[in-house]
């Protein structure tokens, strides 16, 4: 039933891989306290890594071709990166907010050992997660970020890890009824399983599971939900399950072809711009709308809302899919695709190394590496877009790179990637000067 003490108990390798699947039993994944609860998610980084090269060589066999492009797939790990640093820093906002009402306000308490207990959590976190996934998609503040994760053109195991970094600070609230009866440990372990679960069904090379398609939500259900075709729009929200789906008439099977990504692109590769873009359309809207009540519409109605139409908007706005629709993708050197994708995986060696060290880190240098981080990224996606002013940026973030490294507040888990990489930032930066247009 999980270590009794001493902090979270180890998790072996098969157990973590089953994690990803939501094939742990109860008596493989309950726990007494909240701190003997496994991080599952930063444990399955590996098998992350492994399942998406296992995709690219599955994709290859069956279609001769990979499942997506550079830089959709850098742009979609830097927003998966940027989404977890506020956990660096704090605790999960889900966590806190739940123990809290769950200290205060419980009502009783269901056993935290009990596979009943175990079960019926797995129930309420992903109805809770199916509300809240509804909900984003038709209230216009909540859709700004949620759309984050809509926002890629190509649909792969890359897409499964492009998350907003504002949703999280949303949908703790649709947690918070189980708090009065489901102890803190219970649903701790299934908001990652509910999470991890949905990794693996962003992927176009699984068909159809057969009877399975009823009950659990697959990657031919899911795909369904990324599309924009008009069939596909506001459809299959279930995150484990998509019997939801089913009792509330939001279901939708895959039928045609599915084009994937917004009705509107934002046709970026820049995780800020990402991130940020559409409350700048909201806040440009609200001042831009007359009237205070529709000025509220704005924000509380759906994104498609607009004076005179119903709350979702109107269903024939919707762009009509040709199959001609092209992806964006900016033609850049392949010299610079090289570049990027070497600094990126040096960002994420970075990253990972913080994970490992932050108890032992000062404030400062968390705040420094953090700050790095997000400089990396944005510059990354401007030179994937081939923007004029990216290449000024990226020289900037070398030299603020040196400076740091040679400081010590910066740290990879390699002991000679420092020199290497103070070489390697010496000739991109002459390639990228001499490139002119970054």
């Amino acid at each position: 039933m999980g270590s009794q003490g001493g902090g979270p108990p180890a998790t072996s390798p098969g157990q973590q891989l089953r994690a990803l699947f939501y094939v742990l039993s109860p008596g493989e994944s309950a726990f007494r306290t909240v701190e003997e609860v496994p991080d599952y998610v930063d444990k399955s980084i590996p098998f992350f890594i492994t399942f998406i090269g296992l995709e690219f060589a599955v994709s290859w066999v069956q279609k001769r071709k990979l499942p997506g492009r550079i830089n959709d797939g850098i742009s979609s790990l830097s927003l998966g990166i940027l989404s977890r640093l506020p956990d660096v820093l704090f605790r999960s906002v889900d966590l806190i907010s739940y123990i809290y009402i769950w200290d205060k306000y419980r009502l009783f308490e269901l056993p935290w050992d009990s596979p009943w207990t175990w079960y019926l959590t797995l129930l309420g976190v992903d109805f809770a997660y199916y509300c809240f996934h509804r909900i984003s998609h038709e209230v216009n503040i909540l859709w700004a970020a949620h759309q984050v994760h809509h926002s890629s053109e190509d649909y792969n195991l890359f897409t499964a890890l492009r998350q907003s970094i504002l949703q999280k600070y949303t949908s703790w609230i649709f947690n918070l009824p189980m708090a009065l009866f489901i102890p803190p440990s219970v649903f701790a372990v299934h908001l990652q399983f509910n999470l991890l679960y949905q990794f693996w069904i962003h992927t176009e090379v699984i068909t159809s599971l057969g009877p399975l398609e009823w009950i659990l939500n697959t990657p031919s259900h899911h795909r369904v939900h990324h599309g924009r075709n008009p069939y596909c729009i506001d459809k299959n929200y279930g995150g484990t399950l998509i019997i939801w789906d089913r009792i509330f008439g939001t279901f939708e099977a895959e039928d045609a072809k599915v084009v994937y990504g917004l009705t509107h692109p934002v046709n970026s590769f820049n995780p800020i711009m990402l991130q940020l873009r559409p409350l700048a359309h909201i806040w440009n809207t609200f001042w831009a709308t007359p009237g205070f009540c529709s000025k509220l519409s704005v924000i509380f109605k759906g994104p498609g809302w607009g004076p005179g139409k119903p709350r979702l908007g109107l269903p024939e706005e919707i762009p009509v899919i040709t199959g001609k629709e092209v992806p964006f993708n900016p033609s850049v050197p392949a010299y610079l695709n090289c570049y990027a994708v070497v600094h990126f995986a040096v960002i994420v060696d970075f990253y990972t190394e913080l994970l490992a060290t932050v108890t032992v880190l000062s404030q400062g240098t968390i705040l420094l590496r953090i700050g790095f981080i997000i400089l990396s990224l944005t510059s990354f996606g401007l030179l994937l877009e081939n923007r004029s002013k990216a290449g000024i940026l990226e020289i900037t973030r070398c030299l603020v790179f040196i400076g740091v490294y040679k400081l010590g507040y910066l740290r990879s888990q390699f002991s000679s990637l420092g020199y290497a990489y103070e070489w390697q930032n010496a000739k991109g930066r002459e390639e990228v000067f001499l490139n002119g247009k970054g």
